[in-house]
């Protein structure tokens, strides 16, 4: 008898299972094809309009595609769990298999180990592989950048970088004609380039490198207006960081980071951090110990009264503005967002069986349309708030990054409870 027990609990428990894969796999095709056209189709569609060659775009792509992995199995898991436990509840399974001794218990196990194994692939997804095809990308990048000048280059066009700009004339087989760089950056001198030719190459890592022919340059120095310095060459290089001249970033952001490397990376800029902190504070216990001073030889008599006050004020003021707690640096707060992130995103594929599994079974009818009309509801709620928690966790100094990333789960995880609490009470 026990035997035959576990035997219909494994088949119980085998078609829970099947029923569930199949409602997450139309849940995951679908999106991952919005999150892909999303994400990857624009890209590809701005980089073939400037003559990149397709196979390199479709490289791209499959290096990109980790990324809408990664955020497809959460959303999945939850539509895919609503259409099936609405379907086997709008038919009435359910309540056969309870009626036939079968514990809701056992028809949620199944649900509960794919959440499980969903949560472990989008983590797989977001911590190991898409860092390794962000680097493949820039790399890709890179030398397309390199090899399509019209990529970056486009014949008779102005760019506008931050503090660059260049105007150029005809592009023809990799050459462009008639360039004219305006090289303004912030505080620096200011340069207006003029070069008959011009062509791109790869250089150092990260670097590209304009050969320019039949230069004219003329500079001036804001701090000397009236004075200009012009010159003529037959030829030079111009380097380009790749940096400011892509439109996309091209260096490893935390988001593009394995979650050990950025733990590493919070822990040392912490520890800079710390060491910046001290310093203040002895940097302010040194001002305040000179201005005691100068107060002390006013008091002997040994510095004139006056003289005292006007040297002892930018000492205290120096002193009260160290010793105000420095704000956070910013891109700490921001890795440390990132950090949270790649663990609450994947925990989503779990914390959504939770909630979905008795909300299904609360709504009896529509079955697997209304599951999956339910599942988008909620997960473009869950997204408001993930936005809005990373949102509020840069603008906010002092607010919890783990909560900021969190907080959606818990509000998953504690609508979940009181679902099942309810469909208890309903019986």
């Amino acid at each position: 008898m026990r035997t035959r027990g576990r035997s219909r609990h494994r088949t119980v428990e085998a078609y829970v299972l099947g029923e569930f894969l199949l409602a997450f796999a139309v849940s995951f095709a679908f999106f991952f094809l919005v999150f892909f056209a999303n994400q990857m189709l624009l890209m590809a569609e701005d980089i073939l309009s400037k003559r990149a060659p397709v196979w390199d775009v479709v490289r791209l792509v499959v290096y990109a595609t980790p990324a809408v992995l990664a955020l497809a199995f959460p959303f999945a898991s939850l539509t895919g769990a609503l259409m099936a436990a609405g379907r086997l509840s709008s038919d009435s399974e359910l309540l056969v298999l309870q009626s036939s001794g079968i514990s809701p218990a056992r028809i949620f196990l199944p649900f509960l180990v794919l959440g499980m194994l969903f949560s472990a692939g989008s983590f797989v997804m977001n911590d190991a592989l898409l860092p390794l095809g962000t680097v493949n990308f820039s790399r890709l990048y890179r030398r397309i950048l390199a090899s399509s000048p019209a990529l970056e280059l486009t014949a008779h066009s102005a760019r506008r970088w931050e503090g660059l700009t260049i105007v150029s004339g005809d592009s023809r087989d990799g050459v462009v004609s008639n360039l004219l760089i305006l090289d303004a950056p912030q505080g620096g001198k200011r340069r207006l380039i003029t070069a008959g030719r011009g062509t791109l190459s790869e250089g150092e890592p990260g670097v590209l490198s304009l050969s320019l022919t039949d230069i004219f340059s003329q500079s001036n120095d804001p701090a000397r207006p009236g004075r200009f310095e012009v010159s003529r060459a037959e030829s030079m290089q111009y380097n380009l960081l790749l940096r400011d001249i892509s439109d996309m970033s091209l260096g490893v952001s935390p988001r593009e980071m394995s979650s050990r490397d950025l733990g590493a990376l919070i822990r040392e800029r912490q520890q800079a951090a710390t060491a910046r902190s001290i310093r203040r504070s002895e940097e302010a216990r040194e001002a305040r110990e000179q201005a005691m001073e100068l107060y002390l030889k006013a008091l002997e008599g040994k510095t004139p009264a006056a003289r005292a006050l006007s040297e002892m004020k930018p000492l205290l003021e120096r002193a009260s503005g160290l010793s105000v707690p420095a704000a956070e640096e910013r891109t700490l707060r921001i890795y440390r967002l990132e950090y949270f992130k790649k663990f609450s995103i994947p925990a989503g594929a779990f914390c959504f069986v939770i909630l979905a599994f008795p909300l299904a079974t609360l709504t009896r009818r529509g079955g697997r349309a209304a599951g999956f009309g339910i599942g988008l509801l909620v997960a473009v709620l869950y997204w408001a708030m993930l936005a809005g928690g990373q949102t509020l966790g840069n603008r906010i100094e002092g607010m919890s990054p783990f909560w900021a990333m969190w907080a959606p789960n818990v509000f998953v995880l504690v609508a979940g409870g009181a679902a099942f609490a309810v469909k208890r009470a309903v019986g």
